[in-house]
């Protein structure tokens, strides 16, 4: 004779049986265990914890910025871009993607082009930065500016200050015997600055906007010193 389920029960010292699995009990258990996590199991991003409190103290730093020099007290992990903007109020230098890619934040450092996104204030030390409003004055326009200025090289202007920039590192960097990527004969000390030349070494800057044509053509003005 069979035993009747309704009048089995567990012996005294026996375990529960785990209730029976649903869709139901299984999203709700879930949705708990998650839960959980987020209010206080999360691990940090990349797996590195947030900095300590001396990591992320303040410290001193001196910069050499447009020719003079300012002492800050900055997080070691400030960029020079927010040291720039946020620090000495030096707006001229544009945050774009934050990331290295779009050139906006363009700056020169002892005269080469470089992103200050990517580069850490206590980095700069040492090095003479220039930024946009280090290169000339609405009273006395550097060369770049004006050539910009002429062929209408910007339409919103975000990216302008990154452009004229790195263009005028560019021509440091073709007087200097520097080769590009599109380059014919690497030998050759002084490359012909081409609009090919200018396009490939201009290409880190974008504009959105799509001013480009207006950006060769006044980068070339000034190569050649043609009169605006």
């Amino acid at each position: 004779m069979q035993n009747d389920p309704a009048n089995c029960s567990l012996p005294h010292d026996a375990e529960p049986l785990p209730p029976r699995l649903s869709r139901r009990f299984f999203m709700q258990s879930a949705g708990g265990v998650t839960a959980a996590l987020g209010v206080g199991c999360v691990a940090p991003v990349g797996g590195l914890a947030p900095p300590s409190s001396d990591e992320s103290a303040a410290r001193s730093v001196q910069l050499d910025i447009n020719g003079a020099a300012h002492r800050l007290q900055v997080e070691p992990r400030t960029t020079l871009l927010d040291a720039l903007r946020d620090h000495l109020g030096l707006v001229g230098t544009k945050k774009g993607c934050d990331r290295g890619q779009c050139g906006a934040c363009t700056v020169l450092r002892d005269g080469r082009r470089v992103n200050s996104c990517l580069t850490l204030a206590v980095m700069a030390e040492g090095s003479k930065i220039t930024t946009i409003e280090g290169l000339g004055s609405p009273q006395s326009l550097h060369p770049m500016q004006a050539a910009f200025l002429h062929h209408d090289g910007f339409q919103c202007g975000y990216c302008t200050p990154g452009q004229i920039c790195s263009a005028v590192a560019l021509l440091s960097e073709v007087q200097a015997g520097h080769a590009s990527a599109v380059t014919p004969d690497v030998r050759v000390a002084h490359p012909v600055l081409t609009d090919d030349e200018i396009r490939e070494r201009m290409s880190g800057n974008i504009c959105r906007c799509g001013a480009y044509p207006k950006i060769v053509a006044a980068v070339r003005q000034v190569a050649t010193g043609a009169a605006s």
